[in-house]
């Protein structure tokens, strides 16, 4: 009988546990609502309002030092098991299962599993089971010893008689050590082999430490809320609920342990109210804030291994975020005080104003919001620019600007969360900002320069209306109270703009060596002569560029040519080098160059590097053709040259010769050029960058060829490119002077196609066309098929079609040129600075307003 009843329990015991817990929520339930139904809601906030700051603090840190005697149970539980676990990391996930284990319980099972998962790495699952069953005994034997005091106290020493009528609470807890105690000593079994009178002490001693610790904490609360009562008489009220609150198996005995308290404690003269706000601390300071701690833990610890499986990807799009976070803090601050510094009587009537000045900073003084204002705009640029040296002056700029808030407003919770948030977001930008210097894009300047522009106008304007005698009528409102509070704040925007000054003077500071050298002639020639050069690699020796080279093993295997202009390093054509190098040399660049925030943009490329770029993260446009005249099949036989073949006879009848000339060159010579150059250009302005430009020492570089007429008189030149190519060659300078007749350059080119064809040379190139053969197909990107309106409609300013129209005469292959810009550049920008740089006049003295554009864009000069 007894056996069928036995089995009959245990295939409905989940049942049976499940109707018990559900009882107890009813009864529970059922008393909350009357316990609520007589609580005062306007005694329960003055008394829970009536705590003082100090009372808090002390809640807060003894309510964390009641948790510590748990991490007994954690540091016991590795001695069973055959893995090693550092202090710290006990300490890390002790705190974790123990909060957790506090608030939701779940009857054991919630802190078995977070145990396994926290030390069960090298030990199998049985060895885990036993090691956190041993445990689970003794968890509660604090609490049956405190059973043992509670009887003792009522029946021995007659304190607390009043709760007598629960003994048998107070028994069934009692008995739970001692029976524990002799089962372990008394079972032979394999499972208590291990298990030593020392270990079972001190597994005992940490839980009545944990209990003692929390009754301690209980009472503390008691104390501080300054209740008049006799606080031992809270010991066994405290220890029934408890005990109640484990036999309920509700996680963290909510509702039922409640429930006891109050009861008891309305027992000894306690109003509903003060019960109920005492709870409410004990709750939140011993459960709910060590729980918070012990849930960041566990997201960071379970976040670091979810962050390694997936290569840091996740943590570094935390920083990011954060950083992202705290800069349109910053603005959003910024923008708030100088709308209030502004116009004060409009914002202060403005329900959005109004809604959003809680999340924002101020100052009592007009002139310091705005200073601090454009002190936050100006470094938000660093910190947005991840610049390392914004970090040291934002946190100081911040931290008084919070305290100032916080000493100036009402204290309430919103704004304490809102701080804080914004220092943990300042401290995780911290890794992120590892920049050595911000460098002045044009975006950050527009848009910092327009706030400055727009709040100084609009400041300006609201002064004007304020003198009776001006045309111009504000409502009142507009206006500030009197003609010294506007001067004052007048006097800050004049402040405000010298911060705005001297943050971005010390924000982009220090210019790394590599980007102030000069040209080095020996160098360049040492790489074109080992690897060979391309297309671009003569322009190197005109000196308007700057040469960065990309060494390994202390040997420089490839250069690139670029110039400066804003936060870009505009880069002329392909590297020059060893192929097998360029990627490698490309990342050199790009760290190199982000380290100081400038980004690069490659101007006429070729589709292969391009496209390589991409994957790096640049996007392109095509920006036109270049033009190769295949030199082995090139003759002025037959219909497509006979115009050219014409042309050649008449020169050899007009007595015209073609010479090569070899460097160095005399002073005669030279001069002649000159003068043929000066009559070529008619007085207008040379450009360089991607196109030479007369230039001694580039024009003395290679050979120059000639024509010459009848008397033996130079009418016309070309410069022989110094490319050190095998198997291209080209052109640059093609001058001719007033007297050469026309076609002189086709001559000079035929000649040249000859020449080169017979010293083995493949290609002779041509040089680019501009804007050809982009945007023409109607699924062209929208940039694109703008640049094919301009090669369209842009003869008027450079005649695109005509040059294409002349060089298809020759050509037989054309090669697409593209320009590559990092991704989150903006386009409008690349482009506008590519052009203030190719069209860059030189050898003409800058008007005033040309100086002052080139010092806001900020284009480097190299010569």
């Amino acid at each position: 009988m007894f056996n069928k009843l036995k089995d009959f329990i245990d295939k409905r015991m989940t049942l049976i546990k499940l109707i018990f817990v559900f009882s107890v929520l009813i009864f529970v339930v059922r008393q909350l609502a009357k316990i609520s139904r007589e609580v005062n809601g306007e005694q329960f906030k003055t008394v829970l309002a009536s705590q003082s700051q100090s009372s808090l603090l002390i809640m807060l840190i003894v309510g964390f030092i009641s948790i510590l005697p748990m991490l007994v149970y954690d540091y016991s539980i590795v001695q069973f098991l055959p893995g090693k676990f550092s202090p710290g990391y006990i300490v890390r996930s002790g705190w974790i299962v123990n909060t957790f284990t506090n608030l939701l319980g779940f009857g054991g099972l919630l802190g078995a599993s977070l145990r396994a998962h926290f030390y069960g790495k090298s030990a199998s699952r049985k060895q885990i089971l036993y090691a956190i069953s041993k445990v689970a005994l003794f968890l509660i034997s604090g609490l049956s010893l405190l059973c043992f005091v509670s009887l003792i106290m009522i029946f021995g020493f007659g304190i607390g008689t009043g709760f007598a009528q629960y003994w048998i609470w107070l028994v069934g807890g009692a008995i739970y050590f001692p029976g524990v105690l002799i089962f372990t000593k008394l079972n032979n079994s394999q499972f208590f082999s291990d298990l030593t009178t020392k270990q079972e002490l001190i597994m005992t001693g940490g839980s009545f430490m944990e209990w003692g610790s929390a009754l301690g904490f209980f009472i503390l609360i008691g104390y501080l809320m300054k209740l008049p009562i006799d606080f031992s008489l809270v010991i066994p009220i405290f220890v029934v609920a408890n005990v109640a609150g484990v036999v309920s198996m509700i996680p963290g005995g909510l509702g039922s342990f409640d429930i006891f308290v109050i009861i008891g404690l309305g027992f000894i003269g306690v109003a509903r109210s003060d019960a109920l706000v005492w709870i409410l601390l004990y709750r939140l300071f011993y459960y709910l804030l060590p729980f918070i701690v012990g849930a960041i833990l566990f997201v960071h610890d379970t976040g670091s291994k979810f962050n390694t499986y997936l290569d840091d990807i996740p943590r570094h799009l935390v920083k990011r975020a954060a950083q992202i976070f705290l800069t349109g803090f910053m603005y959003f601050s910024g923008l708030m005080m100088l709308l209030f510094a502004t116009v004060p009587n409009v914002v202060i009537v403005n329900r959005l104003y109004i809604k959003l000045v809680p999340y924002s900073i101020f100052f009592v003084s007009h002139m310091m919001n705005i200073v601090v204002a454009f002190l936050l705009i100006g470094l938000a640029s660093g910190i947005w620019a991840r610049t390392r040296r914004a970090f040291g002056p934002t946190m100081l700029v911040l931290i008084l600007s919070i305290l100032n808030t916080w000493f100036n407003e009402a204290f309430t919770w919103r704004m304490v969360l809102l701080l804080v948030l914004i220092l943990v977001t300042l401290w995780l930008s911290r890794s992120v900002l590892y920049r050595d210097r911000m460098a002045n894009s044009w975006g950050i300047m527009l848009f910092n320069g327009s706030i400055f522009v727009v709040t100084f106008v609009i400041y300006t304007l609201i002064g004007i209306a304020a003198n009776k005698k001006t045309p111009l009528h504000f409502d009142k409102t507009y206006l500030f109270p009197s003609a010294a509070a506007w001067l004052t704040g007048f006097i800050g925007l004049l402040v405000a703009l010298l911060v705005l000054v001297g943050i971005n003077a010390y924000l982009t500071a220090g210019q790394p060596s590599w980007l102030l050298k000069r040209f080095d002639a020996d160098r360049v020639k040492a790489v074109i002569e080992k690897f060979g050069g391309n297309e671009n690699s003569h322009l190197a020796f005109l000196r308007d560029k700057r040469i960065y080279f990309y060494q390994e093993d202390g040997q420089d295997v490839v250069f690139f040519m670029y110039r400066r202009i804003s936060d870009k390093l505009l880069i002329m054509g392909e590297p020059i080098g060893d192929p097998e190098k360029f990627p490698a040399a490309i990342d050199d660049f790009v760290a190199k160059a982000d380290q100081s925030d400038l980004k690069l943009v490659f101007y006429e490329i070729n589709q292969e590097l391009t496209m390589s770029l991409h994957e790096s993260g640049f996007d392109f446009i095509k920006t036109g053709e270049d033009g190769l005249v295949d030199l082995d099949s090139f003759t002025l036989s037959g219909k497509r040259h006979r115009g050219e073949r014409a042309l050649m006879h008449k020169f050899d009848r007009e007595g015209y010769q073609f010479e090569i000339l070899q460097p160095p060159f005399t002073d005669s010579l030279m001069t002649t050029l000159k003068q043929i150059s000066d009559e070529w250009l008619d007085q207008k302005a040379e450009k360089g960058f991607s196109l030479g430009f007369f230039d001694r020492y580039y024009l003395e570089q290679a050979p120059i060829a000639v024509m010459r007429d009848k008397a033996g008189k130079i009418v016309a030149f070309a410069n022989v490119m110094p490319d050190g190519n095998k198997t291209t060659t080209s052109i640059d300078l093609m001058r001719s002077s007033s007297e050469a007749p026309s076609g002189i350059m086709d001559g000079i080119l035929i000649n040249l196609y000859q020449d080169a064809h017979e010293k083995g040379y493949q290609y002779f190139d041509l040089g680019m066309s501009p804007f050809s053969n982009v945007g023409t197909s109607r699924f062209s990107f929208t940039q694109e098929r703008i640049v094919h309106l301009i090669y369209q409609y842009g003869y008027r300013l450079y005649s695109f079609e005509g040059l294409r129209s002349y060089k298809d005469k020759y050509v037989d292959n054309w090669e697409s040129k593209y320009i590559a810009y990092y991704r989150h550049s903006a386009l409008v920008f690349a482009v506008l600075q590519i052009l203030l740089v190719v069209n860059q006049p030189r050898n003409k003295k800058p008007d005033k307003l040309s100086r002052t554009l080139r010092y806001f864009v900020d284009i480097d000069e190299t010569e």
